[in-house]
């Protein structure tokens, strides 16, 4: 059970989840296979060395992609980032001034970019490398419709 499940209020159901992006594990994947093309071309410590300092860089990215929620529920928008310095952001829906999307062009091409989440009050929070940041404004939007 996650962060979101176990603060979800009465009568509370989740209608969308998000995630972090792939291209979160760009960089330890070029330095793995680095690794491994060193290994096969010239073989001996270096290429192991490489493909373990690849394999050590995952980790990183790992543990933010699996302590990282991003839910959009009836009532509310809940984001948790962090595993042990935690940042959330719990916004009721009628609360929700805005839902802003950047993308680059590389974003655009892989479908990633960042949220800005605006809500009254001049509550302003932006989560980065956001997988399908526009599905997760539509759904947003969606639900405010509602």
């Amino acid at each position: 059970m996650g962060f979101v499940e176990r603060n979800l209020l009465p009568n509370e159901q989740v209608t969308y989840r998000a995630s972090l992006h792939w291209i979160i594990y760009l960089l330890p994947v070029i330095v793995l296979l680095a690794g491994v093309a060193l290994a096969l071309v010239i073989g001996g410590i270096a290429g192991v060395v490489v493909g373990a300092t690849g394999l050590l860089l995952m980790i990183p990215p790992w543990v933010k992609s699996s302590s990282s929620e991003f839910a959009i529920t009836n009532k509310r928008v809940v984001i948790k980032v962090g595993l042990i310095r935690r940042h959330s952001l719990e916004l009721l829906l009628q609360k929700v001034e805005g839902i802003g999307v950047d993308q680059g062009i590389i974003g655009r091409i892989l479908g990633y970019g960042t949220i800005t989440v605006s809500g009254v009050g001049g509550t302003k929070e932006a989560f980065q490398r956001i997988s399908n940041p526009l599905e997760f404004r539509r759904q947003v939007q969606a639900s405010l419709a509602q």
